[in-house]
């Protein structure tokens, strides 16, 4: 007999509605595991990251740092020697002209191909030029008047230097130019990214506060809906007037208003941090974030010689300070005395077979100097001159007032942390406080001793000092982070932004 049919199933009374009960828990279970799966649960740091990797500005600050390089690097590449091969291998040329020294008409036919190849070194400590070149041709000329053709081989071989002289170097600035840019625009992406952290910091505890608040109108309705419930059972047992039933569904339906607009205010909140971030709109959140409450030492003169040493904005005010120093020198050479040397030295030689040109060469050296001088320009040159001396000055002048901007910023961000370590501790209290009166009314409340709307009154009580505590605990953070941004020293974790390179 097989175990199939030996074996017995024993009914137990139940099974079935225990089995769906079991069911149901089960499909629930999975329910809740799959929406919390769907949910991503962020941390500052990684909402910090996100939107590093997705912020349109970031981007468009990379592309310009990733251009500003580029143009260094090409600038660089063009100080190095440059290589050159020009070649023309067919030039035909036929004209018929008068001679007047014999009085006769003559034809001229004349056949070039020739090559240029040359070699040419910028010298960056000078603003000269020094290039060696070597032209090598071919040459057919016929003549009518004589009737001969001439068909020869050529070759010029000389180094030759073009040096400005009595001018401003030309080269040296235009590459510093170029490293001061590059330097300005790290500034303008690290500055960026400072920008960055600073606004999704503050939309990440916006989106807290608002789930917090939620929370509380939460915490707020069951309240309600239990001294709703006690309410009701004392009006029916004659206990109570039927105006306090009346009081209590007032208040009940007003805590019930107010938490739909907790949740429509979390929801906004929620699509401006997600937009922040990059992410999909549909895409479901909750953000996680230790608010306790540390105290953080904070040094008022580290933060003030920090961000006098380190600060960004100051080295890019510098930067404007020595660009209107550039262009005060362009200016100033818009009308200047100038001058220019050339000189060339080569040797040159033809024959009618190519490996013979320098049977008999001839040496061919050339030295030309030459001079622009200024007359007179009607004052158009001072005038300009004016105007970027007034340039620099008030670069000096923007300097000078965002060193104060940066001191003042950071004293009032340092009060203000005094100001909020001193709140926070207060509204701890407070929220302490808020909860033993709300208790003790409560208790009043279920004995008959208390009317519906003042326990009404100590259950808003409660709720507005437990928000004003987180707000004061966001309002810390976000000062802390004021302070680093703005001292560039965090004193959350003792260290410097920006560590200086020996």
């Amino acid at each position: 007999m097989s175990f199939r049919k030996t074996m017995k199933i024993k009914h137990v009374p139940g099974t079935g509605a225990r089995r769906v009960a079991l069911g149901l828990l089960i499909i629930c279970c999975v329910m809740i595991w799959e929406d919390t799966l769907a949910q991503q649960k962020l941390t500052l740091s990684e909402a910090i990251e996100i939107a590093q990797y997705s912020s349109r500005n970031i981007k468009k600050s990379k592309l310009n740092l990733y251009g500003n390089q580029r143009s260094l690097d090409a600038q660089r590449a063009a100080l190095k020697s440059r290589f050159a091969l020009d070649i023309t291998p067919f030039d035909y040329n036929r004209n018929r002209g008068f001679n007047e020294l014999f009085s006769l008409w003559n034809t001229n036919e004349d056949y070039n191909s020739f090559a240029n190849f040359s070699v040419s070194q910028p010298i960056v400590a000078t603003n000269g030029t020094i290039s060696l070149i070597n032209r090598f041709g071919y040459r057919d000329n016929y003549s009518e008047f004589q009737d001969s053709r001439t068909k020869t081989f050529s070759n010029n071989l000389y180094l030759q230097l073009d040096q400005p002289i009595f001018t401003y170097n030309r080269t040296k600035m235009q590459l510093k130019e170029l490293e001061l840019n590059l330097e300005n625009a790290t500034l303008s992406n690290a500055l960026e990214l400072l920008s960055l952290e600073q606004s999704v910091t503050r939309s990440f505890y916006n989106y807290y506060q608002q789930q917090n608040n939620l929370q509380i109108a939460k915490d707020e309705y069951e309240n309600q809906k239990i001294s709703y419930e006690i309410t009701k059972n004392k009006v029916d047992a004659d206990l109570l007037a039927q105006e306090e039933l009346y009081q209590a569904e007032l208040n009940l339906a007003t805590s019930k208003s107010t938490l739909e607009n907790n949740q429509v205010l979390l929801d906004n909140a929620a699509d401006d941090f997600k937009l922040l971030l990059g992410i999909d709109l549909t895409e479901k959140i909750t953000v996680e974030v230790d608010i306790n409450f540390i105290t953080r030492k904070v040094d008022l003169n580290q933060a003030l010689t920090y961000a006098l040493e380190n600060r960004m904005e100051l080295r890019q005010r510098a930067i404007d300070i020595e660009r209107s120093k550039f262009e005060l020198i362009r200016t100033k050479a818009l009308n200047e005395f100038k001058g220019s040397i050339g000189l060339s030295l080569g040797i040159f030689g033809d024959n009618e077979r190519a490996p013979n040109v320098y049977e008999t060469p001839t040496v061919n050296p050339r030295v030309a100097i030459s001079f622009s001088i200024p007359i007179f320009d009607w004052g158009e040159n001072r005038a300009r001159m004016d105007v970027a001396n007034s340039t620099l000055e008030i670069r000096k002048v923007d300097l000078e007032v965002e060193k104060n901007d940066i001191t003042i910023n950071i004293r009032k961000i340092y009060r203000n942390l005094q100001n909020l370590e001193n709140q926070i501790l207060i509204a701890e209290q407070n929220v302490k406080n808020a909860t033993l009166t709300y208790d003790l009314n409560l208790e009043r409340y279920k004995n008959g001793d208390l009317t519906s709307i003042d326990l009404n009154r100590f259950q808003s009580q409660l709720s507005e000092k437990k928000s004003a505590l987180a707000d004061a605990l966001i309002n810390y953070k976000i000062e802390l982070l004021n302070l680093k941004i703005q001292s560039l020293y965090n004193f959350e974790t003792q260290e410097p932004l920006i560590v200086p390179t020996n």
